[in-house]
C-alpha cells in the first residue's frame, strides 16, 4: 500500500491557474473521492498526479519518492478513464494484458495477472469475448481489470462511470468499493456526482475553482459543512438557503430572524453584530422530519405547497413561505424543498407545517463562511 503527498501543487494554462497551491496526503490504502463542478480543477489534479499534466509547481509524491517530473509509466500508478479505452479488436484477456505484453512481460506471467484480475472482477466467462459482445459494465470492468494486471501502487479513476445508466452506476459504485476492500490499495477517485462520493469514500475532498473547501469523512462533511458551497454541493435533495439577519446577541448565542421565520437562538464560533445579515440553512429531510413535535421548542413555519412529487419511498414537497427570501433566487418567496419518508397525499395550494429542531439550523456569514457550531452528528441524533 502507498502513501501519496501532494504539496502546493500549481498549474497553469497560460495566464489560467486551474490549481492554487494545492495541498493534501493520501494515506496508504485509503480511498479518496474528489467532488466538485465542472471546471473546479479535479481531473486537472488527477491528471497531474498521473504525469499526463505538467505541474507548473509543487511536489507530488508517491511511495515516499518524488515523482513531480517523473513520466507517467514511471509512477506506478493505473488510470481508469471515463471512455474505456478497449481496443476493439482484442478480446477481454488480451485487453486486460496488453500493459504487461508492452512491458514484454513472460506469458505466464501475463496469462496469470489477467486470470487474477478476472477473477475479482467476476469476468472468467468473458475472456475470449470482443468488447462489442460485452455490455457497458462489463467493459468499464475490463477498464478496471486492465489497471489491476499492472499490480499498480496507485489506482486513479477519472469519472468511470459517467457513461453508466443509473442501474449500472449502482452496482458499479458496490462493485469498485468491494474492490477496495479486497485489494486494499490507495485508490483516487474523481466524480462530480456527490452520491458516489457519500457512498464510497473513506474522505471526501471538495473542490472549487482549483481550491479545496474541505476534507474529511463523508457524514462530517454532510453534518459539519465548513462554508456554504460545501453544504449546498453534498446533499440530494440539496440544502435550502434563505436570507436572515441578526436581531439580538448575548455571549455566544445569536437571535436570528427572518420575513415568515421565527426569531431563534443558535451558538455562534465569533461575534455578529444586531443587523448583520446571515444564510439560513435548512436541509430537506430536516423540514419533512418524522418523530414528536415540540411546540415550546420546534420551529413552525406555515408554508403553501407549490408543487408534489410522490416517490413511492419519499416525497418530494416544494413549498413556499411568505416573505421568506431565498438567497440564491430573483425576488419573490423562497420555494423550499421538503423531503419526507412518508406518502403525502397533498395538492398545489394546499397549506402545510412545516416543523424544524434549532438544533438543525446552519448559519453562514456573507462570505459564506460557517457562523454557528457544529450540529449534532447523524449518529446523535
Amino acid at each position: 500500500m502507498t502513501k501519496v503527498v501532494i504539496d502546493q501543487l500549481v498549474k497553469h494554462y497560460g495566464a489560467y491557474t486551474a490549481l492554487h497551491g494545492i495541498s493534501l496526503t493520501i494515506e496508504s490504502g485509503e480511498f479518496i473521492v474528489m467532488v466538485g463542478p465542472s471546471g473546479c480543477g479535479k481531473s486537472t489534479l488527477l491528471r497531474t498526479i498521473s504525469g499526463l499534466e505538467d505541474a507548473s509547481d509543487g511536489l507530488v509524491e508517491i511511495d515516499g519518492e518524488d515523482v513531480t517530473w517523473a513520466e507517467p509509466g514511471a509512477r506506478g500508478i493505473a488510470m481508469v478513464f471515463q471512455s474505456y479505452a478497449l481496443y476493439p479488436h482484442m478480446t477481454v484477456a488480451q485487453n486486460m494484458g496488453y500493459g504487461l505484453s508492452l512491458a514484454k512481460r513472460p506469458k505466464a506471467e501475463i496469462d496469470a495477472a489477467v486470470a487474477r484480475a478476472a477473477g475479482i472482477l467476476k469476468l472468467e466467462d468473458h475472456l475470449g469475448k470482443l468488447p462489442a459482445n460485452l455490455s457497458g459494465g462489463q467493459r468499464q470492468r475490463v477498464a478496471i481489470g486492465r489497471a489491476i494486471t499492472r499490480s499498480p501502487k496507485v489506482f486513479l479513476f477519472d469519472e468511470p462511470l459517467s457513461n453508466l445508466d443509473a442501474a449500472l452506476r449502482t452496482q458499479m459504485r458496490v462493485e469498485i468499493a468491494a474492490l477496495h476492500r479486497a485489494l486494499g490499495a490507495t485508490m483516487i477517485y474523481v466524480t462530480h456526482d456527490q452520491v458516489e462520493a457519500m457512498t464510497m469514500a473513506d474522505r471526501i475532498v471538495v473542490m472549487n475553482s482549483g481550491r479545496i473547501e474541505q476534507v474529511g469523512p463523508p457524514l462530517d462533511l454532510y453534518t459539519d459543512p465548513l462554508n456554504r458551497f460545501v453544504a449546498g454541493f453534498l446533499g440530494s435533495p440539496r440544502m435550502n438557503f434563505v436570507a436572515g439577519h441578526v436581531v439580538g446577541t448575548s455571549g455566544h448565542l445569536a437571535e436570528i430572524a427572518a420575513p415568515g421565520f421565527p426569531p431563534v437562538s443558535r451558538p455562534v464560533r465569533r461575534a455578529v453584530k444586531v443587523g448583520q445579515s446571515v444564510t439560513i440553512g435548512l436541509r430537506p429531510e430536516h423540514l419533512g422530519r418524522e418523530g414528536p413535535r415540540h411546540p415550546d421548542h420546534d420551529i413552525a413555519l406555515r408554508a403553501s405547497v407549490r408543487h408534489v412529487e410522490l416517490l413511492g419511498r419519499e416525497t418530494i414537497l416544494f413549498a413556499t413561505v411568505a416573505g421568506l427570501e431565498a438567497v440564491e433566487a430573483e425576488g419573490g418567496d423562497a420555494t423550499l424543498t421538503v423531503q419526507s419518508s412518508r406518502v403525502l397525499r397533498l395538492r398545489a395550494g394546499d397549506p402545510v407545517n412545516l416543523w424544524l429542531d434549532p438544533a438543525d439550523i446552519l448559519l453562514f456569514d456573507e462570505a459564506g463562511d460557517r457562523l454557528d457550531l457544529a450540529a449534532p452528528s447523524v449518529q446523535d441524533k
